[in-house]
C-alpha cells in the first residue's frame, strides 16, 4: 500500500516546478505516470478497506467483529491527491507549444525577444554611465571636502572648494 503524505505530495510538487528535466514531455510523463501510480493506489486501498458485501442477507460472524473503516477519509485523500496531479497535467499541456506555432512564429518572437535585450542593454549601459559620472562627482566633492578638513587643521585659510555643476 503505496499512500503519498501531504509532505511527499508538495515535495513532488515542489519539484515539479523546480525541476531541471530535459524537456516538458518528461515532466508531462512524469505527471501522468503519478497519476496513473494515484488511482491504482486508491483502487487498491479503498478495495481493502471496503466492507464485505453481504449475499443473499446472510451476516456472517466477519462483518460483526470488523471495526468501521476509514473508507470516506482515504477516498477524500485520494481524491485530492489525484485532483492536484490532474491540475499539474493540466498546466504542463498549458505550457507546452501551440499547434499553431510554427517556425516562422518561433523566429519572429525570437527576434522580438532580442530587440527587447539589446533596447535593455542600451538602457543599462545609459544606467551604468550616468552612475560613473555621478559617482566621479561624488568622490571629487569628497576630495574638496577632505581638503577643505585639511588646511581648517593645518590653520591656513580655508578656500571655497569649487563644486562641480550638476
Amino acid at each position: 500500500m503505496n499512500i503519498q503524505s501531504r509532505g511527499e505530495r508538495d515535495g513532488w510538487t515542489r519539484a515539479l516546478k523546480k525541476t531541471n528535466m530535459a524537456d516538458r514531455l518528461t515532466q508531462l510523463q512524469d505527471a501522468v505516470n503519478s497519476l496513473a501510480d494515484q488511482f491504482c493506489n486508491a483502487i487498491g486501498v479503498l478495495q481493502q478497506c471496503a466492507p464485505p458485501a453481504s449475499f443473499n442477507n446472510i451476516q456472517t460472524a466477519i462483518n460483526k467483529d470488523q471495526p468501521s473503516n476509514p473508507t470516506e477519509e482515504y477516498a477524500q485523500l485520494f481524491a485530492a491527491l489525484i485532483a492536484r496531479t490532474a491540475k499539474d497535467v493540466d498546466v504542463l499541456i498549458d505550457s507546452l507549444p501551440s499547434e499553431e506555432s510554427t517556425a516562422q512564429l518561433q523566429a519572429a518572437s525570437l527576434r522580438q525577444l532580442e530587440e527587447e535585450n539589446h533596447d535593455a542593454a542600451a538602457r543599462l549601459e545609459e544606467v551604468v554611465y550616468r552612475g560613473d559620472m555621478l559617482l566621479e562627482k561624488i568622490q571629487s566633492a569628497l576630495a574638496d571636502i577632505a581638503q577643505s578638513q585639511l588646511r581648517t587643521r593645518n590653520g591656513a585659510p580655508s578656500q571655497q572648494p569649487s563644486l562641480p555643476e550638476s
